[in-house]
C-alpha cells in the first residue's frame, strides 16, 4: 500500500492526494473536460501541478487553477513553464527530458520521453510547447508510478523500467492520437508494471480504444499486469 489516493478526473487528468494532505494535479483539463465531474472542476487544494505537454486537453485550466490554488510547484517543459510565467503563474519549475527534480521537498519527479506533439494555442497563434513528455514520480515512501501523458508505444519504455522501476502506470489507450489497446498492452510488458490504469479514452468519438479491448489484449499476450478501471470521480488507493 502506498500512502496516497488517486482521484480520476476523466480523460488524462487525475489528483494524487498524499496521506499528509498534499495534492498533486496531473493534466489540468477540468472545467471544459466533458468527463470531469462538477465537484472536481475546481480543486480546493493543489500543492503541485504537473503537465506532460501543451495540448489544451492536458493544460487548458493550468492558469486558472494556479491562480485559485497557488501551487508550490508547476512542473512542465521549460517552454510551457515560460509561457505560464508570462500569464502570471508563479512557482514554475521548468525541466526537460531526462532530468529529475525534487518538488515539495521530498517528491522526486523525472521527466521521460513521449512520442507525440506539443503545440500551445495562444489566441490565434500556435506556439511551440517543447517536446511531449511523461513523468515518473517517486513518493516519499518509495512508491513509484508513471504517467505517460500522450504517447505512442516506444521500445525505450524498457529503459523506464530499468532505471526507475514504476509499479503502476497510467497509460493512454484511446487510439487515433495515442496508443490503442494493442500497443498499450505491449507498453505494460516493456514497463514491467504490476498494475495499469487506462486513461485518454471515451472523451471524443475518435478515441475508440476501450478498457474491455485493453483487457483482452493483455490476456491474449499473457501479460501479468492487473488493470484497474477508474470512472471519473472514483478514488483509489494502490
Amino acid at each position: 500500500m502506498s500512502a496516497c489516493t488517486f482521484t480520476y478526473c476523466g480523460h488524462s487528468s487525475l489528483l494524487c492526494t498524499l496521506d499528509d494532505g498534499r495534492v498533486l494535479l496531473f493534466e489540468p483539463f477540468l472545467a471544459s473536460n466533458p468527463r470531469c465531474p462538477d465537484a472536481l472542476k475546481q480543486p480546493a487544494r493543489v500543492d503541485a501541478m504537473l503537465i506532460t505537454h501543451a495540448h489544451a486537453d492536458h493544460m487548458a485550466d493550468a492558469v486558472s487553477v494556479a491562480a485559485a490554488t497557488e501551487p508550490e510547484a508547476v512542473v512542465a517543459t521549460y517552454e510551457i513553464c515560460s509561457w505560464l510565467a508570462s500569464k502570471g503563474v508563479a512557482n514554475v519549475a521548468g525541466m526537460n527530458v531526462g532530468g529529475t527534480q525534487k518538488i515539495l521537498g521530498d517528491i522526486e519527479v523525472t521527466q521521460v520521453p513521449a512520442i507525440h506533439t506539443s503545440g500551445l494555442q495562444d489566441g490565434d497563434r500556435m506556439i511551440y510547447g517543447g517536446v511531449a513528455t511523461g513523468f515518473v514520480v517517486r513518493l516519499p515512501d518509495g512508491f513509484t508510478f508513471y504517467h505517460a501523458g500522450d504517447t505512442a508505444l516506444f521500445s525505450d519504455m524498457r529503459l523506464i523500467a530499468d532505471l526507475y522501476a514504476p509499479s503502476l502506470g497510467f497509460l493512454p489507450i484511446g487510439d487515433c492520437y495515442t496508443m490503442g489497446p494493442r500497443e498499450a498492452a505491449h507498453a505494460c510488458r516493456f514497463l514491467g508494471i504490476e498494475r495499469v490504469v487506462p486513461i485518454h479514452y471515451a472523451t471524443l468519438p475518435e478515441l475508440t480504444g476501450t478498457p474491455v479491448v485493453f483487457r483482452q489484449e493483455l490476456a491474449k499476450r499473457a501479460i501479468d499486469c492487473e488493470m484497474v478501471v477508474l470512472e471519473p470521480g472514483d478514488h483509489w488507493s494502490p
